[in-house]
Formats: C-alpha cells, structure tokens, sequence
C-alpha cells in the first residue's frame, strides 16, 4: 500500500462522509449539502489517497500566521493504525508554517491519541455548542 497525500484536492461530500462514517467521528454524515460546504469553506485541507480512493481528511480553518483550528482529522477504520493521521497533521503543518499554532477539540475517545502525535493537552477552552 502506498499512501499519497494531497493539498486541497477535489474530494466530493460523498467520499469526505464516507471517510467520516468509516473513521468513527460524529459529523452530519446524511446532510451530503452540509458536508459539501465544510469542505468548500475550510481554509485548508488535507486528503489521504490509496491509489484513487480517498482514506482520511484533516480539514482547518486558519489565518495562516497566528491560530489554526484543526476541525477535522479522519482516517477510514481499516487504514487507522498505520500512521496515516499524523501524517496528515505533518502535512498540514507543513504547508501552515512555523508561526501559526494549530489547535483541536477531541472527542472523549480520541483524549489518548493526541498526545502520541504531538499535541499538548490544555485545561483551557470555552464553548458555545452549535444550535444545529
């Protein structure tokens, strides 16, 4: 297996919410218009590929030189384990730069894997849940 990954590459809403169905993570997987449009308005994005099928996204909203919010990072169940997501955060990263800090909320079950890829766990955070 040879995974390639890409920059903001065209992903349709359909395989971006299959990638979210397979991977665990709770998105608006039925709203295909809804998913379509987090896509459309991520600042940046980047998608994992095994030959023409994609296997994971990590989608952010950023300014590029202060702050990014990493709002999604998905691997498909049958390629997690395998290096795939931190590979996207390097990615990602990569294309950022040094000075903007990159930043996420996680899911309870996802607590533990955060730190082996390198993020810092902070007791620091306010939400204001979406109403939808």
């Amino acid at each position: 297996m040879h995974i390639t990954y890409k920059i903001n590459a065209p992903l349709e809403a359909a395989e971006a919410a299959e990638i979210f169905k397979s991977s665990g993570i709770k998105r608006p997987v039925d709203d295909l218009e809804r998913i379509g449009k987090m896509i459309a308005n991520a600042d940046v994005f980047v998608t994992a590929w095994d030959g023409e099928k994609p296997v994971g996204i990590a989608r952010a909203i950023t300014d590029f030189v202060y702050c990014s919010y990493l709002s999604d990072l998905a691997v498909r169940m049958d390629y997690q384990k395998l290096g795939i997501g931190k590979e996207l955060v390097n990615v990602l990263q990569g294309h950022l730069g040094e000075e903007p800090m990159l930043l996420l909320l996680a899911a309870p079950s996802a607590m533990e894997y955060y730190p082996k890829i390198g993020f810092d766990n902070l007791d620091c955070a306010f939400i204001i849940p979406r109403a939808k």
